[in-house]
């Protein structure tokens, strides 16, 4: 029995991508556009419009392949590549608002049993963030952004950045307590 060793495989896939090789790109599109349909997602509420903000990431991966270098991960590079794409596309659509004004506290909330919280829920508590909040909580909390990077892609303040990661976190535990749900304490912060 041959052993095939994945991540030379994938090596293999992105070289021959590199090369211009449709198949070889269709392989690794199929590999991680569920993956990147979900951190589009996360981004982006409607799902026609984080299924276009991904393919436009695929087309820029896929555009600049060969500055990967294979240094680190390759499904990370591709994951920072949809990120910015996400934040790109809520820059155009002006959805980002970093506007207290904008809060709407009026959400409707899906039932849940034994307090159990699932993805779709929280996805749920997240997309009901103002925009702005919701860009600033993903990019710090999911994707392990600093303030200073995260304001230098949103084209704000630090400041802003921090007071945004604030009032996000605050919404969510305000919505999780209306809901009788209390959030997790993380330890040390």
């Amino acid at each position: 029995m041959r052993i095939i060793s994945l991540n030379n495989n994938e090596k293999q896939l992105i070289k021959r991508s590199i090369k211009g090789d449709q198949q070889a790109q269709k392989l690794l599109y199929e590999k991680f556009a569920p993956k990147m349909l979900g951190v589009c997602r996360q981004y982006v509420k409607d799902l026609h419009y984080a299924e276009d903000v991904m393919v436009t990431g695929f087309i820029k991966v896929f555009n600049n392949l060969s500055s990967f270098g294979f240094k680190g991960s390759f499904e990370g590079w591709i994951r920072t590549i949809m990120v910015r794409e996400s934040i790109s596309h809520l820059r155009k659509k002006q959805f980002v608002v970093y506007d207290e004004d904008a809060i709407d506290v009026h959400h409707e909330h899906p039932t849940h049993q034994d307090s159990v919280l699932d993805m779709e829920y929280v996805q749920h508590l997240i997309d009901a963030l103002p925009e702005g909040y919701k860009a600033v909580f993903l990019l710090y909390a999911i994707e392990g952004f600093g303030h200073k990077e995260i304001a230098e892609m949103l084209d704000i303040s630090e400041g802003t950045s921090k007071s945004q990661l604030f009032k996000a976190r605050k919404m969510l535990q305000e919505n999780l307590t209306l809901k009788g749900m209390s959030p997790r304490r993380e330890s040390g912060k």
